[in-house]
């Protein structure tokens, strides 16, 4: 879901930048005015889950693989406007500095993947959920999120005159219906066994448990994972709409790698490790700023 520079052109990129800092700004204001915000460790944590989430991609159907989105899973565990914050902030970091998803295009991966992943995903989950609490139906709303990320998708390609709409939707919509289900299965998985009891033991157990698997999936199992081609890669390389194109912008490790390590599983591994920590950092800092400004308006 990761688009790359060479796939969009024209004004869909700036048009996307607008719409997704406009996103990303009122779920800020939220998030600002929530009264139930999560402790800045655990919005750390659990942001850094996803990131290291979604380096492991798993086999489909067709020589594709897919790997998790996780705007549901954000939304479900922080609330909507931290979740579309978490997502927001996976992504960017992504592209800055592990070069996946383009620089040029990071306002449509943001407004893919966390305005529509977390955000129309977190409120697809609320509505299923508004009668009677059930982790089973966030696994509904993960798979419909990724299907609604991959009709913006196709929209935004065809919109910026690379594929013909019905030629790329079919193909999207097929594929990641597939990946969906992986992505509904690994939301309940997570979800069931994050939620905890709200007490001084499980508020720590909320940083720890996400932290540490994050930690052990970034730098253990991220090299074995599927090197099959994700969803929108396949149906790029179908219908002859991949091209390579000099980076718009230079990333320090590119592709999850550490050129000054020639072991590819070493130099993968250590890669996810710095990207887990760096991006618990910066999510913690977000976390704290909101909270800081809260205690500057009260006082």
């Amino acid at each position: 879901m990761h688009i790359p520079n060479e796939m969009l052109n024209g004004t869909i990129c700036p048009v996307t930048a607008v719409v997704s800092a406009l996103g990303v700004g009122l779920a800020a204001f939220f998030a600002f005015r929530s009264k139930t915000k999560p402790q800045s460790a655990k919005f750390a944590a659990i942001t850094a889950l996803i990131f290291a989430g979604q380096m492991m991609n798993f086999p489909i159907n067709g020589g594709t693989s897919g790997h998790l989105l996780g705007g549901v899973l954000a939304s479900s565990l922080l609330g909507i406007p931290f979740g579309v914050l978490s997502m927001a902030l996976v992504v960017t970091i992504q592209c800055l500095v592990f070069a996946d998803g383009g620089f040029t295009v990071l306002g449509a991966n943001i407004l893919n993947m966390a305005i529509i992943g977390a955000g129309l995903g977190g409120l697809i989950y609320a509505a299923l959920n508004r009668n009677r609490d059930s982790v089973a139906r966030v696994g509904i709303a993960a798979w419909c999120a990724v299907m609604l990320a991959a009709l913006v998708c196709s929209i935004e390609l065809a919109l910026s005159g690379t594929i013909g709409f019905f030629q790329v939707a079919g193909a999207m919509l097929s594929t990641h219906a597939f990946i969906g289900i992986g992505e509904a299965l690994i939301t309940v998985a997570v979800c069931a066994a994050l939620r905890f009891e709200v007490t001084a033991v499980s508020q720590r157990r909320s940083v720890t448990v996400p932290l540490i698997a994050s930690g052990i999936i970034a730098t253990l199992l991220s090299p074995f994972a599927s090197g099959l081609p994700d969803g929108l890669e396949w149906v790029a390389e179908k219908y002859s709409f991949l091209h390579e194109s000099a980076p718009a912008f230079v990333s320090p490790l590119p592709d999850y790698t550490v050129s000054a390590i020639s072991n590819e599983m070493l130099a993968t591994g250590l890669a996810g490790l710095i990207g887990v920590a760096l991006t618990f950092l910066v999510a913690w800092l977000v976390a704290k700023g909101l909270t800081g400004l809260e205690t500057v308006k009260t006082y």
